[in-house]
């Protein structure tokens, strides 16, 4: 798989189409952390670490809706394998005019755009929700 983040991103695009209430997906350190990132804003109920039946480490996400429509309404992949987008402090993008929110891999880690105006720092800008 060349775009872990953006397999993740889909699985819970997909699951909100078909009103799931879980998602399971495979586990790694960065998909931990950008899942911190979207139960902190408020954008998923949660996640667990679990193992699959062979084993390997998997990630189950909890959906979160709010009367019966997903809490997300848009999520989209900024920086791709093959087209990475950094960015500055002062260039972060603001999403819907601050009702979104921007997930940035910076060096003192994965973070909201708010957060990382606040610690001064930028980075390499992984996706947009809304």
């Amino acid at each position: 798989m060349n775009d872990p983040i953006g397999d993740m991103l889909t699985r819970i695009r997909n699951a909100q189409m078909r009103g799931k209430s879980t998602v399971i997906t495979p586990a790694s350190k960065l998909r931990a952390h950008v899942l911190d990132v979207l139960a902190d804003e408020g954008y998923i109920r949660g996640y667990e670490s679990k193992s699959d039946r062979l084993g390997h480490p998997t990630l189950e996400i909890s959906l979160k809706y709010y009367e019966g429509v997903p809490v997300i309404r848009e999520v989209k992949r900024i920086s791709k394998p093959g087209r990475r987008v950094y960015l500055g402090v002062s260039d972060l993008p603001s999403v819907r005019q601050g009702l979104g929110v921007s997930i940035v891999s910076t060096s003192r880690g994965v973070m909201s755009d708010a957060a990382a105006r606040s610690a001064n720092v930028g980075g390499e800008v992984l996706c947009t929700v809304f």
